[in-house]
Parts: structure tokens; sequence; C-alpha cells
């Protein structure tokens, strides 16, 4: 029998996309990314999408992916500005193993979520916490399968549709594997921001030399487990005027995280694991990229077992960003601007609004989404900016309002927006007097939301339908 505690020091740490050693091992408790969107098909609700189990090999049978029946997973929404959680939606999985005695995932076709030649599936549980009050509002509901190929689901966007439960109150809910829609040049920004579009850029005055390659979008034609849930936005607001774009009460934060429990054992003659004890969190994710390329190895641990309200103890790493440093050092002569304010020290008040507090009134025209002076790391959303129609994957930064950092929309650019702002295209927004490098504003790692083979859905979950184990497309 095997038996271990874990102390409130829990040891692992938050992914995005394996960015921490320890929690790499655990990839059902690893959060990849966060949305929260205006749903643009939906008016009046908020979608919400919160994604584990990075970087998932569509082929990986007989064992297909799922989620973790030991792990409690939350999607959190903060409504006064305060960074603790106001309404939590809590997701708990259940298998079952319809026949013990065989290898295969599914006997034959799987037509319908109730098919039984489907040998091993998942159903849920949503739970609707507010404050100390807690309400079961759905259970019994099913995941769908695993998209294994043209003979073992013949008819996947079926099974997909049917795994979108309507729920009492104008709530719709989905829970099950899709294709990765994050696109990003991992193999390019960890080679030390070798980004294969800027080699051999060279900015002279108003004259552009460009000959750099397009971008390989490492996260192609890999999937991801989401769960993802719609709801109306008067669900999420009350207390504090709301409504308009200028009001306080109409911004929400949002983050997710996973929680195991406490103590487990391990019978080695059952093969079965029991678990007891408090849920400690293990994995956390709000804004995109922020563990992964901001926070240093040696806090990434004690990051992740935190709320965000505590975000204050680790805001100099965003407030002084390494890579803002390292960027004039890897391309000489392309970033003088970034370098002179690298070298003063000032603390970079563009990125604290824009990934620890929120934008105030008056910095963007027609714009804001702060939700008071508490440094904390979060997805924040202005309710009252409706979707777009005319959307813009570069969001505030290419003139969206609807886009991310307002929110973060399934296409949204997360990379290129945050490489231009961590090389100063934003300190305007505090500075006016600052001139943005002509470099920073190119910097891009060479992907756009057509880099995702899958596309996007025009309706929830948004999310493509998953790559198939059979057939996946060439890169």
């Amino acid at each position: 029998m095997h038996f271990r505690i874990d102390t409130n020091e829990v040891s692992l740490e938050v992914s995005s996309h394996r960015e921490a050693p320890e929690i790499s091992k655990d990839p059902v408790a690893d959060s990849t990314d966060v949305y929260a969107f205006v749903s643009p098909d939906r008016p009046g609700t908020v979608t919400l999408i919160a994604n584990y189990i990075p970087l998932q090999e569509p082929a990986g049978g007989p064992n297909f992916y799922s989620f973790g029946d030991d792990v409690l997973y939350e999607i959190h929404v903060d409504n006064n500005g305060d960074a603790e959680p106001d309404v939590t939606y809590q997701f708990r999985f259940k298998t079952e193993i319809a026949d013990k005695a065989t290898f295969l995932y599914n006997t034959g076709p799987i037509k319908s979520l109730s098919s039984p030649a489907w040998n091993n599936r998942q159903t849920y549980e949503v739970t609707r916490v507010q404050g100390r009050r807690s309400a079961v509002i759905a259970s019994g509901l099913a995941c769908p399968p695993c998209n294994i190929g043209p003979l073992s689901t013949p008819d996947y966007p079926v099974l997909a549709r049917e795994a979108v439960h309507e729920l009492r109150g104008g709530i719709r809910v989905f829970a099950g594997q899709r294709a990765e829609g994050f696109y990003v040049d991992l193999g390019a920004i960890f080679d030390l921001a070798d980004l294969r579009p800027f080699q051999n850029l060279n900015v002279y005055g108003m004259h552009i030399f460009h000959k750099g390659a397009p971008g390989v979008n490492t996260t192609a034609q890999v999937n991801v487990h989401s769960i993802a849930i719609q709801v109306p936005i008067s669900d999420l607001l009350w207390g504090r005027p709301h409504g308009k774009v200028n009001e306080p009460g109409s911004v929400i934060g949002v983050w997710t995280t996973a929680s195991r429990q406490r103590a487990s054992v391990w019978d080695a003659g059952s093969y079965e694991t029991m678990h007891s004890g408090p849920f400690r969190q293990v994995s956390r994710l709000g804004n995109p990229l922020v563990n992964e390329v901001l926070n240093p190895l040696g806090v990434k641990d004690q990051w992740n077992t935190q709320p965000p309200a505590h975000d204050k103890e680790f805001a100099e790493y965003v407030t002084h960003p390494e890579l803002a440093g390292l960027l004039p050092v890897l391309d000489p002569g392309q970033f003088p601007q970034l370098a002179k304010l690298v070298a003063k020290g000032t603390p970079r008040a563009d990125l604290e609004a824009i990934l620890l507090t929120g934008i105030p009134n008056g910095i963007v025209h027609g714009f804001q989404n702060y939700t008071g002076p508490v440094l904390a790391d979060m997805l924040r959303l202005n309710t009252a900016i409706p979707a777009s129609r005319k959307p813009n994957p570069l969001g505030v930064l290419g003139g969206d309002l609807a886009g991310f950092p307002n929110g973060r929309r399934v296409f949204d650019d997360v990379v290129t927006v945050e490489l231009r702002a961590i090389a100063g295209v934003t300190v305007p927004l505090v500075d006016k007097g600052y001139k943005p490098d002509a470099a920073a504003g190119l910097l891009t790692d060479g992907l756009t939301e057509k880099s995702v083979p899958a596309g996007y859905l025009r309706e929830f979950p948004y999310l493509g339908n998953p790559y198939s184990g059979f057939y996946t497309p060439k890169k």
C-alpha cells in the first residue's frame, strides 16, 4: 500500500503548455488556457472556457484522454474587484467502464452518446458556488468521446453537439475534447526568442528589410480537453452599478484552478486509490503566458498555490519583465528605446494595468476594464462591450475593444499582443512622450488564427472539433 500526503506547501506548478516541470507530470490537472468573452451568437451571455490536458496526440490510444475523476476543476468569477471569487462553477467527473474484459475504448462505431459500443465514458456534475451557498445545477451530464477515427466516431460533429447541454436559467455547458485553438511557435520562443519572421529584420528610418521565415504552429493538430459554460451576464453581476461601459460593476475577473485532495492511498491489491482531506490548489491560470514567460522558475510553485488576491507578491515580474531586457541583447540595434527604458529601471505601469489591474477609464477611448487597485492576475472582461461584428485578433491593440486584454476570445493573437506590449508598444498608454521602437510594432511569432487547421466554430463551445486519431491534416 502506498500512502501520500500533500502539505500546504504543494509542490506542483501551474502550466500553460508544460511551462513548469512538476505539473507536466500531472496533465489532467494542468490548465493550458482560459477564455472569457461576451457570446457573439447569444447577446446577454458570457462564455467561460478552461482548457486542460495539453498537447494531446490524437492517436493516443488505447487509453484515450479524459478528465481526472480525482480533480476538482473550477472557473472563478470576481465581480467586485477584490480578486476573490464571488461566483464559482465547479466540475467533478466520473468514469465508467462498461466491459472491463476488453482493452478497447469502443467495441464498435459510436453513433450517439448512449451507444452501447462506447466502453469508456465520462459524466460530470456542475455546482454553482456563491458566497457560502452552493447548489448542484446539473449532474449526470455526458462528455463526448475522443475523436478516434472514421470507423469509431463516424460523425463526430453530431456527438459534440449532443454533448452541449441546455440547463435551467439559460445556461449551456460542454466538457470534452476539442482542437487546440491557441497558436504559438513554442520552438522559436523558447530558443531565446528566435522569432522566425523577425530573423534578418532591419529597420532603418522608414525602410524595413524583412527576410524572415513564417512561424511554425507548435500546437497545430493536437487536442485539449475543454470545460465551457455559457451563462447570462445577470448571473454574474450585482451590487455595484453595471450595464454601461464606464461603470466598474460591468467588469468581471476570471481565472481557473484545479485542486487535489491532500491525502491519497493506493492499494496495490485492488489497484484502487482512495482520496481524503481538504482540496489543495495545484494549478491556476488567468492571463496567458504570465507564469510561462514572466514568472521566474524560483516562484512558480508558490504562485500556483496562491489566489490572485496575493499577486502583489509577484508584481515585480510583471512590472520589470525579464524578456524586455533580453530583447535588446538578442537583437542588437533594434530596440534602443526599450533598452533605455529598461536601464532606467522604471516599473512598467502599462503592463501592470494590462495584466494586474485592468485599464482605467480615460486611457483608451470608449473602454475600461479596471477592477481596482488590487494587483491580481485575472482575465478582465467588460461585459457591457458587445461582441465585435468585425473582430480583430489583435483585440484592443488592433482597435477591437471586444478582444484581449478585454477578456480573451478563442482566436485572439495573444502571443503577438503580449510580445509587442513587453517590447514597449503600450508604454504610451501611461507615458505619452515615449516613442516605441519601430521593431516593437512588428514583433510576432508569425502565426494567425488561420494557423489552426481545425478552425473555430461560430457557436458554443467555439473551439473546433478535435483532430482524429486516424487522420490528422499535415502541417
